[in-house]
C-alpha cells in the first residue's frame, strides 16, 4: 500500500531457484511484485499498478492525448516491437529491426518537447528501456548495427 516499504529481491534469472515458481510467481516470469498477499506479474500491469498504488511522481499522464498515445505505444511493444525485434535476430536484423527502431524514432518527434516518449518521463520509457538498453548493446556486438545511427532522437532519449 501506499506507506509500505518496497523490499527488492534480484535472482539470477538463468538459474532461477525453485522458491520463486513456488512461492512468489507461478508462471516463473519476472519481474512480479507481491502486495497486500496478491502476486501479479507483466511489466505494463505492473508499472500501472505501482503508479496508482505508491507514493511517488505519476507515470500516468495528464493529457488525454498523450496518454492515448502512450497506451498505443506500450501496446506496440508487447505485440510489435518487442516479438519482431527478436524474430529479426534470425533473419534480417538490420531490416526488420531497423522498422521498429524507425518507428521509435518517430514516436519520438510526436510531441517534441523534451527526451523522453510523450514529452516527460512515463509509463512508456520504463516499458522500453528494458529492451533498448539490450538491443542497444547487443545489436553492434551480434549483427554491427547501431540502432541509433540515423536516429537522432533515440540516440538522446538512450543518453
Amino acid at each position: 500500500g501506499l506507506l509500505g516499504k518496497i523490499n527488492l529481491g534480484p535472482i539470477d534469472l538463468q538459474n532461477r531457484p525453485d522458491w520463486y515458481k513456488e512461492k512468489v510467481y507461478t508462471t516463473n516470469k519476472v519481474p512480479s511484485l507481491e502486495d497486500n498477499n496478491k502476486v501479479m506479474g507483466e511489466s505494463l500491469d505492473l508499472v500501472k499498478y505501482v503508479d496508482s498504488n505508491f507514493e511517488g511522481p505519476s507515470l500516468l499522464l495528464d493529457d488525454p492525448e498523450k496518454q492515448k498515445f502512450a497506451e498505443e505505444l506500450l501496446a506496440y511493444s508487447d505485440t510489435t516491437f518487442v516479438p519482431i525485434v527478436y524474430i529479426s535476430f534470425a533473419k534480417d536484423a538490420r531490416t526488420l529491426a531497423g522498422a521498429q527502431f524507425d518507428y521509435l524514432e518517430n514516436a519520438l518527434h510526436k510531441f517534441d518537447d523534451w527526451a523522453f516518449f510523450l514529452g516527460q518521463f512515463n509509463q512508456v520509457d520504463i516499458t522500453y528501456a528494458l529492451f533498448i538498453e539490450r538491443f542497444h548493446i547487443f545489436m553492434p556486438e551480434g549483427f554491427n548495427n547501431d540502432i541509433t545511427t540515423g536516429r537522432p532522437k533515440l540516440a538522446k532519449w538512450i543518453e
